[in-house]
C-alpha cells in the first residue's frame, strides 16, 4: 500500500498528531528507504529528541565506507510524506559470523526514533520477516529503553551499564561533586606533572591516538580497530569530532575520542599507556572534554557502555558522577542471542599477544568487519 503525502503542517509533531487518528485504524504499512541520500532522514535526525550521532548519515556512511555495510531505513512514513519515524539497520554479510542485521554496527546504543509505541512492534514485525524469508542469522536493536513486554520472540543477548553525566549544573557545581581522591587530586596531580593537552583531528594527533590505541586493546587481548574506520570517522564527522590527548613532554600517555551532537557529548574510545597511568593523563583529558561541553552549552556527557564484569571502568566513570543505567541489546529469533560474533574474539587473543603492532594492524582489518 502507498501511503498518500500528508498535508503541509508547520512541524512534524503535528503531522504525527494529525496522522495519528488514522493509524488507529489500519496496520501499520513500513516503508525501506535510504538514509544516506534520503534528505528526509536528516531533517527527522533534527526535530526527534531521541536522534543521536548514531543514527547520524554520517556514522552511517563511515560503516560503509570502512566496513562495506550498506545502511537502510525502516520507516511508516510513506514515500513524499515528512518522517515522523525511523530505525537505521545495517546489513552484515560474513561468511565466519554469517549474514546479520544491525541497528547499528559498532555504536552503544540505537533508540528507535518513534512517537507511537506501536512503530517499534511494526519494525519488528518487518526485521523478522526478513530474517525468515532472506535466511538471515538475526537482527539486533540496541534501544536504551525498550522491553519486549510483547512476545515477539526476542531475547537479550547482551546486558551493558551505560553512564551518563548532567552537565546542566554550573561548573564549579560539577567539580565539587567529582571524586575527591581520584578526580579532583589527579587533575592537580596532572598540573604538577606540566601535562600538556592537545585536541583536534590531525593527523598528528590521530597517529598518537592510534599507537595508544594499540597498547589498550593488546592488553585487553584484542587487535585494534582499524585505522580507516577513524580516519572514516574524521572525515565524516568533521569539527564534531575531536581526539584529545595528553603528554608527558613529547610522550602521548593518554587520549580519548568525543563527537559532539546537539546538546550531548559522546565518549566513544578512550586509550591510554600503563606505565603513566599515576600521572593524571585520562584524568587531564576527561576534564578538558567536560569543560568544553559547558562551553558549547551542552547538557549531557554520555559516557558509554561498560561491560558488567568490567567493574573498574564503571567506578572510573561514576567518580565523574555519572549515573549508571541498564542498556540491553535484543535479538531475534531468541535462541541466537547466543553465542554471536563475540565468540571469534576468544580465539584472537592468544594471538594478540604475540603479535608485533605491524601484524596486528593489519589483522584488524580483516577481523573487525565480521564482527558489527
Amino acid at each position: 500500500m502507498i501511503m498518500s503525502p500528508l498535508p503541509a503542517l508547520s512541524t512534524p509533531r503535528e503531522i504525527y498528531g494529525r496522522s495519528l487518528s488514522n493509524r488507529r485504524e489500519e496496520k501499520m504499512t513500513v516503508f525501506r528507504i535510504d538514509p544516506l541520500h534520503d534528505p528526509r532522514w536528516k531533517t527527522l535526525l533534527e526535530w526527534h529528541p531521541d536522534a543521536s550521532v548514531f543514527h547520524r548519515l554520517e556514522w552511517l556512511q563511515a560503516l560503509k565506507s570502512s566496513y562495506g555495510y550498506t545502511p537502510f531505513a525502516l520507516t511508516t512514513s510513506g514515500p513524499g510524506a515528512p518522517l515522523m519515524d525511523g530505525l537505521p539497520v545495517c546489513e552484515i554479510k560474513s561468511p565466519l559470523t554469517g549474514r546479520r542485521l544491525v541497528s547499528v554496527p559498532f555504536s552503544d546504543h540505537c533508540q528507535p526514533l518513534v512517537t507511537d509505541p506501536r512503530t517499534v512492534t511494526a519494525f519488528i514485525r518487518t526485521l523478522t520477516e526478513s530474517v525468515k524469508s532472506n535466511r538471515q542469522k538475526y537482527f539486533e536493536i540496541r534501544a536504551i529503553n525498550y522491553s519486549a513486554s510483547e512476545n515477539h520472540g526476542l531475547g537479550i543477548s547482551h546486558t551493558y551499564h551505560l553512564h551518563r553525566l548532567d552537565l546542566r549544573p554550573p561548573l564549579e557545581s560539577l567539580l565539587k561533586k567529582f571524586d575527591k581522591s581520584s578526580v579532583q587530586r589527579k587533575i592537580r596531580r596532572a598540573e604538577r606533572e606540566s601535562l600538556r593537552y592537545e585536541e583536534g583531528s590531525s593527523e598528528k594527533l590521530l597517529n598518537c591516538f592510534y599507537k595508544l590505541m594499540i597498547m589498550t586493546r593488546r592488553r585487553h587481548g584484542l587487535p585494534p580497530q582499524p585505522l580507516k574506520w577513524f580516519q572514516a570517522l574524521i572525515a565524516s564527522l568533521g569539527s564534531a569530532l575531536k581526539i584529545r590527548v595528553a603528554f608527558k613532554n613529547d610522550a602521548a600517555i593518554a587520549s580519548i575520542l568525543t563527537i559532539t551532537y546537539k546538546k550531548t557529548m559522546v565518549y566513544k574510545y578512550g586509550c591510554s599507556d600503563l606505565r603513566h597511568s599515576n600521572l593524571g593523563g585520562n584524568t587531564l583529558v576527561f576534564w578538558h572534554a567536560i569543560q568544553d561541553a559547558k562551553a558549547l552549552g551542552l547538557e549531557e556527557l554520555d559516557m558509554g557502555r561498560s561491560d558488567l564484569e568490567n567493574h573498574g571502568l564503571a567506578v572510573f566513570k561514576e567518580n565523574w558522577g555519572a549515573q549508571r543505567s541498564s542498556l540491553n541489546y535484543w535479538r531475534y529469533p531468541a535462541q541466537t542471542a547466543k553465542p554471536g560474533p563475540e565468540h571469534l574474539i576468544k580465539h584472537v587473543k592468544s594471538l594478540v599477544a604475540i603479535a608485533p603492532d605491524i601484524s596486528l594492524v593489519m589483522f584488524s582489518n580483516l577481523f573487525y568487519r565480521h564482527i558489527g
